[in-house]
C-alpha cells in the first residue's frame, strides 16, 4: 500500500507534468489537465497564504465598507431606486439581521452629512481614499495570485473603479427587478401543471447566476492582465455556488446567535459578520487561482525540473532564445512571442518565460507589440545583431546585478577573485566571436 501510495504521489507531483499532448490521447490529457489544474490550485492557495491575505481584505472592507455603501446609495438615490438597493444589501449581507441594520443606519447618517461643508471638503476625500485604497488592496492581492509586477496607473485606478461603482448599483438593482418580475411571473403560471416546475426551478437558479457572472466578472476584470473569460466563468460557477451555500449557513446561524444577545446585546452579530466576510473573501480568493490555475496550468508542465535547471542547461537555452530572436530580426520577419518560442521548440513555457525575463534585465532585447488589436507581446534585439555574440551574452549574464559587498577581494581574497576573472576571460575567449544571428 505504502508502494502504490508513494508511486501515485510521484505521478501527481512529477510524472504527470512531463507528459506532453502528442504523447497521450486528447481525452486523457484533458483528465490530465484537470488533475493538474486541481494540484495547482491547492498547492498555490497554500503557497500564497490565502487565508492571511483574505484576513487582510476584511480588515480594509471592514474600513471601506461605510464609505461604498454611501456612494452606491447615492447613485441609486439618484436614478430612484433606494428601497430596491436597501432591499437588495439585506440579502447581500446574509439576510435581516443586526449587522445589516446598523450598517444602514451608519450609511444614511454618512449620507445625512452630505450637506456639511466639512463633509464636502475632508470628508469627501477620506471617502475616495477608502474607496480607491480596497479597491487598490484588491487589485494587488489578484496581480499577486496572477503574478503581475505592474498594477494599473492613478489614472486607470481612478477610471476603472469609479465606473465599477457607478455599474454596480444599477446591476443590483437590475439583478433585484429581475428576481421580483420572475416571482410575479412564477404566481400567474400556477395554471400550467407542467411549465411551473421549470420556472420554480429557473427562479430559485437566478440567485445563483447572478452571482456566478459578479465573481466571473470580478476575476476578468480586477488582475491587471489578460484573463480569459472562460476560465474565469468555471471559476465563478464554482464559487459562486461555494458562496451561495456559506450564505445559506450564515442565514441559519443567526438564528441560534440571537440566543446571546442577552450576553453581548448587539455585538453578538459582529463575530459572525467577520467571519462572514473572511470565508466570503476566501471564497472569492480560491476562484481567482482557480482561474489563474486553469489559464496557466501550461506553465506548470516540467516544473520541478525548470526549478532544479543546471546552470550549464539555464545558459544553452538563454543562447539558444537569444539566437532565434536574431536570426528572426536578420530575416525581418514577425517576432517570436513567448509562446511560439515554446511550442516550436518543445522548451517549457516556465522556463521561456524565465529566460525572456532574464533577458530583458540584462538588457540584450525589449518587449514589442505585434498585434494592437490582441496585445500580444513580442520581443527584439536590442543590440546590433553584427554584434552580438555567444561571449558578450554569457558576459552580460555573469556580470547582472550587484557585487558590492564588504568581504576584501583587493587583498584578503585577491587569488581566489584573481582565479575566477581570469578563468572567466578564457570561458568567454572559448565561447568565440561566435554572432548569436549565426548559430
Amino acid at each position: 500500500m505504502n508502494k502504490k501510495i508513494k508511486k501515485l504521489w510521484k505521478f501527481l507531483t512529477y510524472d504527470i507534468w512531463r507528459i506532453t499532448e502528442n504523447e497521450v490521447t486528447r481525452t486523457k490529457f484533458s483528465l490530465y489537465n484537470i488533475i493538474k489544474t486541481i494540484y495547482v490550485c491547492v498547492n498555490q492557495f497554500s503557497k500564497d497564504r490565502i487565508v492571511n491575505k483574505a484576513s487582510a481584505l476584511t480588515y480594509s472592507t471592514l474600513l471601506a465598507i461605510v464609505p461604498i455603501l454611501a456612494i452606491l446609495f447615492a447613485i441609486a438615490r439618484g436614478f430612484g431606486f433606494a428601497n430596491l438597493m436597501e432591499n437588495q444589501v439585506r440579502h447581500g449581507f446574509g439576510g435581516v439581521s443586526n449587522t445589516t441594520e446598523v450598517l444602514l443606519q451608519f450609511v444614511d447618517s454618512y449620507l445625512s452629512q452630505t450637506k456639511s461643508g466639512i463633509f464636502i471638503g475632508v470628508g469627501l476625500v477620506l471617502l475616495l481614499w477608502t474607496v480607491v485604497n480596497l479597491t487598490s488592496n484588491i487589485e494587488r492581492t489578484f496581480n499577486r495570485i496572477w503574478q503581475v509586477k505592474k498594477p494599473r496607473s492613478m489614472y486607470r485606478k481612478i477610471t476603472d473603479y469609479f465606473s465599477m461603482f457607478l455599474l454596480l448599483p444599477i446591476l443590483i438593482v437590475v439583478s433585484g427587478g429581475l428576481t421580483i418580475f420572475m416571482s410575479t411571473a412564477l404566481k400567474e403560471m400556477d395554471n400550467f401543471l407542467v411549465l411551473a416546475p421549470i420556472l420554480k426551478f429557473l427562479v430559485r437558479l437566478i440567485p445563483f447566476v447572478l452571482t456566478w457572472f459578479m465573481f466571473a466578472g470580478l476575476y476578468v476584470f480586477m488582475p491587471n492582465t489578460k484573463v480569459k473569460f472562460r476560465h474565469a466563468l468555471i471559476a465563478g460557477i464554482l464559487a459562486g455556488t461555494a458562496y451561495q451555500a456559506f450564505q445559506f449557513l450564515y442565514i441559519g446561524s443567526q438564528l441560534w446567535v440571537s440566543r446571546y444577545n442577552a450576553i453581548y446585546g448587539s455585538f453578538a452579530a459582529i463575530p459572525m459578520f467577520l467571519l462572514w466576510m473572511q470565508i466570503s473573501w476566501t471564497i472569492c480568493l480560491f476562484g481567482a487561482e482557480l482561474t489563474y490555475a486553469g489559464q496557466n496550468v501550461q506553465n506548470f508542465s516540467f516544473d520541478k525540473d525548470t526549478r532544479n535547471i543546471s546552470r550549464r542547461y539555464r545558459d544553452f537555452i538563454s543562447i539558444l532564445i537569444m539566437s532565434l530572436i536574431a536570426k528572426r530580426f536578420v530575416k525581418n520577419e514577425k517576432p517570436y512571442t513567448a509562446d511560439e518560442i515554446s511550442e516550436e521548440n518543445h522548451i517549457p513555457i516556465r522556463l521561456t518565460n524565465q529566460t525572456l525575463y532574464q533577458l530583458l534585465e540584462i538588457n540584450v532585447i525589449h518587449e514589442v507589440v505585434t498585434d494592437h488589436k490582441s496585445e500580444d507581446i513580442a520581443y527584439q534585439p536590442s543590440i546590433d545583431v553584427n554584434q552580438l555574440n555567444v561571449a558578450l551574452l554569457l558576459e552580460k549574464i555573469d556580470t547582472f546585478g550587484s557585487e558590492d559587498f564588504k568581504v576584501d577581494k583587493d587583498k584578503a581574497f585577491f587569488n581566489q577573485w584573481g582565479v575566477l576573472i581570469d578563468s572567466r576571460e578564457q570561458y568567454y575567449k572559448d565561447a568565440g566571436q561566435k554572432l548569436l544571428k549565426d548559430l
